[in-house]
């Protein structure tokens, strides 16, 4: 079959003369739009205002967080953005924005953990270990007030009552590996430890453990009744404890925490370019970033925050220079916390989910070779078929060629280089469905906004100490902002003048992904695999029936777009899917808005029973990023398909799954009303 499917492809590439984009061509915007634009995005102008937020330690409605805000909005005002504003939604522990529960707000005045030494019948401080002021990294976010004097015992992951055995906790501090609210109901509540100190490492990657120096940012638990403090200590400095403990040598340590929750708000500064058709300038095209985290937090995340600054400023400046017209749509810069600021804003202010019709999200998108970072520019779920994400797809692919014809030192037509920056190729991963940041918010089943992710993953030094501005590439910098804002600006000025491009374009991606799903088939069942196939073509026609969505369609390209695709179905040889009975149907609540797992708290597990929860099996079917199946199998419910297409949907993405595991999910999920039977 695959020998005869790729002389197949080759004959419809012969057949349809669209233009296959070269080192030399770009597909979608003309060779001047894109000098004007790679002569005027600046990674050095970037990487300035991202070392200055860096400075920063930017926790949900935090001093700090709005001091970030304000920089921004001053930036913006000199820029000459439009319709700046900068507002607020408030936050008390308990209000429900959809499927998030608005999380207090948290401040640290001070923080200090001392080494002591003994000095006669006492003790006096040795060594200062974590200090707010210099590194508050060091203290787990939603750590509460404290101050205890106490010797520290090591209770490793601390997760189980077995680590536990034999040792005396009362009144002490414990050390271990975990995050720090895992060990939380044994170690304070059940055996009385005042506090905590943790070595807990960072996401695993290749990297994981090699640099014992790091320091990850910590967090206990937003929504607990037990108030404890929790310190964050390098691998090294773990070990050094350890090791001491192990010789029976007694470990003093000092803390004192001034630091807790409170009342307040998620913090929002927005501001547009404003559209020039009389209709369509109601539409928007949306640059998003989350703009929070800890100090540095320098590639997470000031380098989405900052390049999507970059692109606001270079767009207004070329606008007002002449130099490019104005879209016919706005074009919306949103700067929020992450994922919770989100699903409250679409949540609270309905309007921004009916106006914008696409979301172009940076989170990580900075990371010099230092960092160990691979940059992608994802796809789309199959639920949100969409040619948005291909539009970025198309973009990047551009710019992949162009910036590894220049370093391999043959003929380019752009760079896209910084001075201050690196001159490696970008070598951008396309194409890939990722989850993690507020896109998933935005494509999420009661929004449906298409998105382009762009996002630097693995990154070895995300979440720690070393996520600094010295790790931070310009040139990287500015070749994110090119992808976003040339890929904002297609879709701000799509008609049915420019579907033909962008049906060529989608054609090839099309092709792409075809050989990727022939390529998994004979890894399937004969079952599954007429499953995939069936599905794939669905999709395939979905992509281009998104058009209508922007423009009309001239009946050439929707001839067109018939022909190629009932040829690929011939050829391919589209079967009918898995022939069981299942003709339950579900309909989203619409007024639960929002994926399941979110900030803080998990709205399945909150509302279900965690006992229960734990034991759906759907829960257990975990993609790159854990929780797919969920997302994907929530998105899928729209009122029409019934449980058996939610699984043929969900097995042709991911991987089989059997039917009464998508049906037990589902009707947990209706049992809490977060979607209902149609009748």
């Amino acid at each position: 079959m695959r020998p005869a499917f790729y002389l197949l492809l080759l004959t419809l590439l012969t057949a349809f003369p669209f233009g296959i984009a070269t080192a030399q061509e770009m597909p979608l915007l003309k060779d001047s739009v894109i000098g004007i634009l790679n002569a005027e995005l600046s990674g050095e102008s970037a990487k300035r205002n991202l070392e200055y937020i860096s400075r920063l330690h930017r926790i949900r409605g935090s001093a700090e967080f709005k001091k970030a805000v304000d920089f921004i909005e001053s930036r913006l005002r000199e820029y000459g953005l439009e319709q700046i504003e900068v507002f607020q939604i408030p936050t008390d522990g308990k209000k429900m924005y959809g499927t998030q529960k608005s999380r207090m707000a948290w401040e640290a005045e001070f923080a200090e953990l001392w080494e002591l030494e003994k000095s006669g019948s006492g003790w006096k401080p040795k060594v200062r270990l974590a200090d707010w002021e210099s590194m508050p990294i060091t203290l787990a976010e939603d750590s509460e007030s404290g101050e205890a004097t106490a010797e520290l015992v090591d209770i490793g992951p601390g997760t189980s009552e077995k680590d536990y055995e034999n040792k005396t906790l009362k009144g002490k501090l414990v050390l271990t590996s975990s995050s720090p609210d895992a060990v939380v109901p044994l170690a304070i509540e059940k055996f009385g430890a005042v506090g905590i100190i943790s070595y807990q490492q960072n996401q695993k990657t290749a990297w994981s453990k090699e640099d014992q120096n790091l320091i990850r940012w910590g967090h206990l638990g937003s929504f607990s009744t037990t108030k404890t403090f929790c310190f964050m200590v390098s691998l090294k400095q773990a070990a050094e404890f350890q090791q001491r403990l192990l010789h029976g040598e007694q470990v003093m340590l000092h803390a004192k925490v001034k630091a807790g929750q409170h009342a307040g708000a998620y913090s929002y500064v927005t501001a547009v370019i404003r559209g020039t058709d009389p209709t369509l300038k109601e539409e928007e095209i949306a640059f998003t970033c989350h703009l929070d985290h800890q100090r540095p937090g320098a590639n997470d995340n000031a380098s989405g925050s900052m390049t999507i600054l970059e692109i606001a400023r270079a767009l207004k400046k070329l606008m007002d220079e002449g130099k490019l017209s104005r879209p016919i749509r706005t074009m919306r810069f949103i700067w929020s916390p992450e994922i919770e600021g989100t699903i409250a804003l679409l949540n609270q202010r309905p309007e921004y989910a009916t106006h914008i019709k696409a979301v172009i999200h940076m989170d990580m998108v900075g990371g010099s070779p230092v960092t160990k970072s691979i940059f992608h520019v994802a796809g789309a779920p199959k639920s949100l078929p969409s040619f948005v994400s291909d539009v970025g797809q198309a973009i990047g692919s551009y710019v992949n060629k162009q910036t590894d014809s220049f370093a391999s030192g043959y003929s380019y037509n752009y760079s896209f280089i910084s001075m201050e920056g690196g001159k490696e190729p970008l070598q951008a991963v396309l194409g890939e469905f990722h989850m993690g940041s507020d896109h998933d918010v935005y494509s999420e089943g009661s929004f449906k906004i298409p998105a382009i992710y762009m996002h630097d993953w693995p990154d070895r030094y995300i979440h720690t100490n070393f996520d600094q501005p010295a790790n931070i590439d310009p040139t990287k910098l500015k070749r994110a902002g090119f992808i976003g804002a040339a890929s904002g600006y297609f879709i701000a000025n799509l008609t049915e003048k420019s579907t033909l491009p962008l049906w060529n374009v989608i054609k090839q991606q099309s092709l792409g992904r075809t050989s990727q799903m022939v390529g998994r088939v004979p890894q399937l069942s004969s079952t599954e695999a007429a499953n995939l196939m069936s599905r794939h073509f669905d999709y395939e026609r979905m992509v281009f029936s998104s058009f209508k969505k922007f423009t009309t369609v001239s009946p050439e390209v929707t001839k067109d777009a018939d022909s190629f695709y009932s040829k690929l179905e011939e050829a391919i040889g589209k079967k009918k899917g898995i022939v069981q009975t299942s003709t339950m149907v579900y309909k989203r609540n619409p007024a639960i808005k929002g994926p399941l797992s979110v900030f803080g708290s998990n709205y399945f597990y909150d509302h279900y029973g965690s006992e229960k929860a734990r034991t759906i099996r759907l829960l257990n079917y975990q993609g790159l990023w854990g929780n797919e199946y969920e997302y994907e199998a929530l998105n899928f419910v729209d009122g029409n398909r019934s449980v058996l297409e939610i699984r043929d949907a969900l097995s042709a993405e991911f991987g089989p799954v059997p039917l009464d595991i998508v049906e037990e999910f589902l009707v947990a999920l209706e049992s809490i009303q977060v979607i209902l039977k149609v009748k």
